[in-house]
Order: structure tokens, then C-alpha cells, then sequence
């Protein structure tokens, strides 16, 4: 246990108490973290059952107004998220996790069903993959070992929210491929310091509820994932 000085007067005195306090903290921490983590994993699963199932149905209807398409599915996405946060503390917060999940993964199904549609597209779904987790490993690798606080990135990725959804909003009127190849970029950029903040959060003792911290990696990781395999499929993609 570390002894920290206390000044009384002239003289310094050491005590333990402020380094048990450290080691509770940093326990507890440890325990929110596990908790993350184990609940991230588990996530992936309803993702991939969603994906599957999303993959053989078919979103003409969609395609066929995106603008009222998007609106709606932005709508859902964030009612969702704030069912999910008002449940936090209790296990229908888990379920409408889960849920919420399932239901990415089905919006998944039209890129799976264009990138797989590509000569290549198996490897680009790979790759896509292969880099999500290199970043995520990586970006919480970072943020649980390093000395210094990112809680300064909290600032930036709420500017960074309100840019990016002006223009996802724009663009769905507009339709630019140029503008809508930047905000793929924009999306990993976003979502890499989302990870590095958020897990440097739950490490420093600044985030104690794993559901709330589940969702934010989850979604940062779902837009990496998506972000990284339309950008493979535009510029990478081989055709017949």
C-alpha cells in the first residue's frame, strides 16, 4: 500500500488512507471493465444472427426513398439508445441491448448483399473485420495503460457528433458520393477517439455503468466496422 504525505505544521505525515481508496477505485474499475467487455462480446452474437437474416431479405423498399428510409432509421436508432440509457440500471437495459444489436445487424444486410455481390467480397468483409479489431484492441490498449487523462476528448466528440450528423443529414437530400465517402472517413476517425475515451473513462473510475459504456463501444465499433467495409467495397471492390 502506498503511504501518502499529509503536511501537519512543519512535518509530513504518512498515511494509507488515500491509497485504499486508489485500490477500490481501481478494483472497481477493473469490475465495470470486465463487465464491458463481456457484454460487448456477447452483443456480437444477435449482430451476426441479425446480419444473416438481414441478408436475405430484401430493402427495395427502402432504396426506393431514402430520405423518409433514413429519417425513420435515425429516429429508431436514437429512441433505442434512449430506452437502453433510461434502463440502464436493470437487466431490461441488457435486453434492450440485445435488441438493439439485432436490429444493426439487420441494417447490415444491404451492404452485406452488395459487398458480397463483388468477385472479392468475402476478403473485403475479412479485412473490414480484421481492421475493426485491430483498431478497437489497439485504441483500448492505449487507453488502459496510458498515464494520461483523455477525458479531454469528450469536448471534441460532441462537436464531432453534432458536424457528422449535420451532414449525414444534408447528405441524405443532397446524395454527394464525394461528401458521402468523407463522412465514412469521418466515421472512423469519430468513432476511434469514441473507444479511446470511452475506455479510458471506465479505467479512471469516470464511467461505473457497463450498459451505458457496452452501447458507446458497440456503436463505435459497428460504425468502424461498416465505415471501413463500404470504403473497401467503393475503392476496392472488383467487379464483373
Amino acid at each position: 500500500m502506498e503511504l501518502k504525505p499529509v503536511r501537519t505544521g512543519e512535518e509530513t505525515v504518512p498515511t494509507p488512507y488515500d491509497g485504499a481508496a486508489e485500490v477500490a477505485v481501481s478494483s472497481d474499475s477493473q469490475r465495470v471493465l470486465r463487465n464491458t467487455y463481456l457484454l460487448l462480446a456477447v452483443s456480437l452474437v444477435p449482430t451476426a444472427i441479425g446480419a444473416a437474416i438481414g441478408y436475405n431479405l430484401d430493402f427495395s423498399f427502402m432504396r426506393s426513398s431514402p430520405v423518409l428510409s433514413g429519417i425513420a432509421v435515425l429516429g429508431i436508432f436514437y429512441l433505442w439508445i434512449f430506452a437502453i440509457e433510461k434502463n440502464r440500471n436493470s437487466a431490461l437495459g441488457v435486453g434492450l441491448l440485445l435488441g438493439f444489436t439485432l436490429f444493426l445487424g439487420l441494417l447490415l444486410g444491404p451492404l452485406f448483399q452488395s459487398v458480397l455481390g463483388l468477385k472479392n467480397g468475402v476478403q473485403l468483409v475479412m479485412m473490414a473485420a480484421g481492421g475493426t479489431a485491430v483498431a478497437f484492441f489497439g485504441l483500448a490498449g492505449v487507453a488502459s495503460v496510458a498515464k494520461r487523462d483523455f477525458s479531454g476528448l469528450g469536448s471534441f466528440i460532441t462537436i464531432g457528433f453534432i458536424v457528422i450528423m449535420l451532414a449525414v443529414v444534408v447528405n441524405l437530400f443532397l446524395q454527394m458520393p464525394l461528401l458521402y465517402l468523407v463522412l465514412l472517413g469521418a466515421f472512423i476517425l469519430f468513432s476511434s477517439a469514441v473507444i479511446l475515451w470511452q475506455v479510458n473513462q471506465i479505467v479512471r473510475g469516470g464511467e461505473r455503468n457497463y450498459v451505458s459504456a457496452t452501447l458507446t463501444l458497440y456503436v463505435a465499433l459497428y460504425n468502424i466496422f461498416s465505415s471501413l467495409l463500404q470504403i473497401l467495397g467503393i475503392v476496392g471492390g472488383e467487379r464483373d
